[in-house]
């Protein structure tokens, strides 16, 4: 059932072109990150109004939150190698809807259980998220820009977060907190129908020019033929590309997990945020980080365009962005509000750097028809790591009410990653024609 393409294509048989279409699909993949933030973003901005509500105290919560990250992992693993077989626009059309309706269903939830429910279901839907869109990625752009349009598109998730508070909030105040989750399950299934209308892989797609799909098609000189066939999932575990990818998600997806489901939680109960400073000054750090996604994205691409070898631009664009984490520790430490939330700042900024080049490693290594298995797999260790924080979070909380450990934790995560990923990968290659697994 995956998509396939014909050997030749020809501008006669092109009814129309749309100049620069690799990033329109860009644009539309980051739509689709924006709302699967905003989707899986709003119980946060929620969380303080739903605890009075539901009375569901800190433990609760990391519960509730850990239900999300157990579906996230065993459905990471599952939903990369179904987006293999059923082709990108189908598998990511399949994923929108499923956690659309999910967001809209925990308007019907009335506690723990229920709550827990609906966040597993959610996270059983947005695991397609990223397998789909680095896919994409690797369908539709040269090997020099992938760390590019990957930043782009994980922007979104910095602007579902921004767009997320003040959207979030409103919704609340006027039409109450249901209404919140309906609304902006609706946004899934809108972007669902947007990527049916105008995706398709580049040598399928109408839209697109003979000189576009030579630069999509564009290798550099250190690229050879990739595998005719599809790696076997077994295979795919024996490489040391998938485990150098797995122990970088396993170890600091959990740190950007921390931002998103407990920064609004610390902004009020620490720094004494009221909800109408939330909407507003907790946008912040996600704003940054947009500037951080874009940005530790472009730099890789800059160095490998400066006659870098890929193994060195794509790790020194991994350790500017590692080594600038532990200001998330200094934030904690201070008592100047506007100091902790720019240290804070430079966090959320840096590990969104670092995540468009961790995100290109799968795309680096594996060829386009396995990349999204392998992210699932990556995104499966990274949503077990979540696993273990969303709880740990919740009763380090509970019993010390303190957030200094957890902030600890947050910026020596990375920096011990990057060390293992040199380790494991000690060299960055694509894998060849020629190569045996």
């Amino acid at each position: 059932m995956a998509e396939t393409s014909p050997a030749t294509t020809t501008q006669t048989s092109r009814h129309r072109t749309l100049p620069h279409l690799r990033w329109w699909i860009c644009a539309l993949l980051f739509c689709g990150s924006t709302v699967n933030y905003i989707d899986r973003g709003t119980i946060a901005i929620l969380a303080p109004h739903l605890q009075k509500i539901f009375h569901i105290n800190e433990a609760d919560y990391g519960w509730i939150i850990a239900a999300f990250m157990w579906a996230y992992a065993i459905f990471m693993l599952i939903s990369g190698g179904i987006i293999d077989w059923l082709g990108t626009r189908v598998g990511y059309a399949l994923s929108m809807g499923w956690w659309g309706l999910a967001t809209i269903g925990h308007a019907l939830a009335r506690g723990v259980t229920s709550f827990g429910i609906a966040r597993f279901m959610l996270g059983a839907g947005e695991a397609g998220n990223f397998p789909a869109s680095i896919k994409a990625v690797a369908e539709w752009f040269p090997k020099r820009e992938r760390a590019l349009a990957t930043g782009i598109f994980n922007s979104g998730t910095n602007i579902g977060n921004v767009i997320a508070y003040p959207v979030v909030g409103a919704i609340l105040l006027h039409w109450g907190w249901q209404a919140a989750f309906v609304v902006t399950g609706l946004f899934a299934l809108v972007i669902m129908v947007a990527w049916l209308i105008l995706y398709r892989t580049p040598r399928l797609h109408p839209w697109l020019s003979i000189e576009e799909l030579r630069k999509i098609e564009f290798r550099e000189a250190e690229e050879e033929d990739e595998p005719e066939s599809r790696i076997e999932w077994a295979r795919l575990l024996r490489h040391r590309g998938t485990w150098g990818f797995t122990v970088a998600k396993f170890l600091t997806d959990p740190i950007w997990w921390f931002y998103v489901f407990w920064l609004p939680k610390y902004l009020v109960q620490a720094r004494g945020f009221s909800i109408a400073q939330l909407e507003w000054f907790g946008t912040i750090p996600f704003i940054a980080a947009i500037v951080g996604s874009v940005g530790g994205g472009w730099l890789s691409g800059f160095l490998l365009r400066r006659g870098w070898r890929l193994n060195t631009a794509r790790k020194t664009a991994m350790a500017v962005c590692a080594f600038s984490m532990p200001a998330g520790i200094a934030a904690v430490l201070t008592g100047k509000i506007w100091l902790a939330l720019t240290l804070i700042s430079v966090s959320t900024s840096a590990h969104q750097g670092w995540s468009a080049n961790v995100f290109t490693l799968a795309s680096d290594i594996f060829p386009k028809r396995d990349v999204a298995s392998v992210v699932g797999i990556g995104g499966a260790a990274g949503a077990v790591g979540g696993m273990i924080i969303a709880p740990l979070a919740g009763y380090i909380l509970q019993f010390t009410h303190s957030y200094v450990l957890l902030f600890i934790i947050c910026g020596s995560m990375h920096p011990i990653a990057l060390g293992l990923v040199h380790l494991i990968i000690p060299r960055i290659k694509p894998i060849a024609q020629s190569e045996g697994l």
